[in-house]
C-alpha cells in the first residue's frame, strides 16, 4: 500500500506539471483558435534563461527564476504574439500552426547551438528530502510541486471568473465579434492570454526540469505528452486540461510500475485513441459545433 501511495503522490506530482502545459494549450486555443506546437520548446527554454542568468550575470538562483519568468514572458508571450501569431493569424489557422512546427524546431536548434548539446544539471526549487505519511516514504518535492501547480491552476481559475479581466477574456474566447461590440479591447485580452500561456510554460519548466535535467530536446516529450493531456481531458476546458494531465500522470507510473517500464511511452498515445473512439470531445470537454 505504501508503494502505491508512493507511486500515485508521484505521477500526480508529474502529472500537474503536465497539466499547466496543457492549460497553455487550451489558452491559446481559446484565444485564436490555433495549436501551438511549440509548446513543448517553451517549456524547455525557460530552464536555460535561468542557466544562463547564473552562468553569464552571477544571479543567485532565486534571483535567476525571476529573470527566466521574466524573460519567458517578454520573449514567449510579447514577441511571439507580435512577431509570429499577429502578422500570421489573418492568413488562417494551419498557416500559423505551420509556423508554430518551424518556431519549436529553430528554438530547439538554437539552444542546441549556441548553448549546449549536452544534459545540463538543473537546482530543484523545492527540497528533495523523503517524509513518512502514514507508513508510507514520500518525496517532499512530489509533495510541493503538486500543491504549488495546483495552487497556480486554483489562482488562475480564479482570476479568469472573479475578476473583470479575466471574465473579459472568457468572453473574447467565447465570441471575440460580440465582445469588441460589447466594449472589450479584444486584442489586449489576447496578450494577456498569450503572456498566461508564456507564465505557465516557464512555472512548468522550472518545476520539471530538475528531474529531466537541462536538455534542448525536452520539448518533444513534455509537448507530445502536454498536447495530449489537453486532447484527453478536453481541448476546450481548463479544468479538462489539468484532469488529462493528472490522469496521463497517474497511469504513466502506474504502468511502469506494475507492468512495464518499456512501453510507458506508448500509454498516452494509446490514451489518446481510445478517448478519442468513445469520447472525441474529451472528458470534461464540451461539444463544439461549426457551420459548413
Amino acid at each position: 500500500m505504501s508503494q502505491f501511495s508512493q507511486v500515485v503522490l508521484s505521477g500526480l506530482a508529474t502529472g500537474s506539471i503536465y497539466a499547466l502545459v496543457a492549460i497553455g494549450f487550451t489558452l491559446v486555443w481559446q484565444a485564436a483558435q490555433t495549436v501551438n506546437f511549440a509548446q513543448g520548446e517553451f517549456v524547455m527554454l525557460p530552464a536555460f534563461f535561468v542557466l544562463a542568468g547564473m552562468s553569464l550575470f552571477g544571479l543567485s538562483f532565486g534571483t535567476a527564476l525571476l529573470f527566466g519568468l521574466a524573460v519567458s514572458v517578454v520573449v514567449l508571450g510579447l514577441l511571439f504574439k507580435k512577431l509570429v501569431a499577429e502578422p500570421i493569424l489573418p492568413h488562417g489557422g494551419i498557416t500559423l500552426i505551420i509556423a508554430t512546427m518551424a518556431l519549436g524546431i529553430l528554438l530547439k536548434e538554437s539552444v542546441k547551438e549556441f548553448y549546449s548539446a549536452e544534459a545540463q544539471p538543473f537546482p530543484s526549487i523545492f527540497p528533495n528530502d523523503p517524509i513518512d505519511v502514514f507508513g508510507a516514504v514520500l518525496s517532499m518535492q512530489d509533495i510541493l510541486n503538486l500543491a504549488f501547480s495546483l495552487a497556480v491552476v486554483v489562482a488562475l481559475t480564479l482570476f479568469l471568473n472573479r475578476t473583470r479581466t479575466g471574465r473579459c477574456m472568457q468572453a473574447t474566447a467565447q465570441n471575440p465579434a460580440v465582445a469588441e461590440i460589447l466594449g472589450v479591447n479584444v486584442k489586449r485580452m489576447i496578450l494577456y492570454t498569450f503572456l498566461i500561456n508564456a507564465a505557465l510554460a516557464a512555472l512548468a519548466s522550472f518545476l520539471i526540469t530538475p528531474v529531466y535535467l537541462a536538455k534542448f530536446s525536452n520539448g518533444e516529450t513534455l509537448g507530445l505528452i502536454a498536447f495530449i493531456a489537453a486532447i484527453v481531458g478536453g481541448f476546450n476546458q481548463i479544468r479538462g486540461a489539468l484532469a488529462g494531465g493528472l490522469l496521463i500522470g497517474v497511469l504513466d507510473n502506474l504502468t511502469a510500475a506494475y507492468v512495464t517500464a518499456e512501453y510507458r511511452a506508448a500509454l498516452p498515445l494509446v490514451l489518446l485513441i481510445v478517448i478519442i473512439l468513445v469520447r472525441p470531445q474529451g472528458l470534461l470537454g464540451t461539444k463544439e459545433g461549426r457551420a459548413v
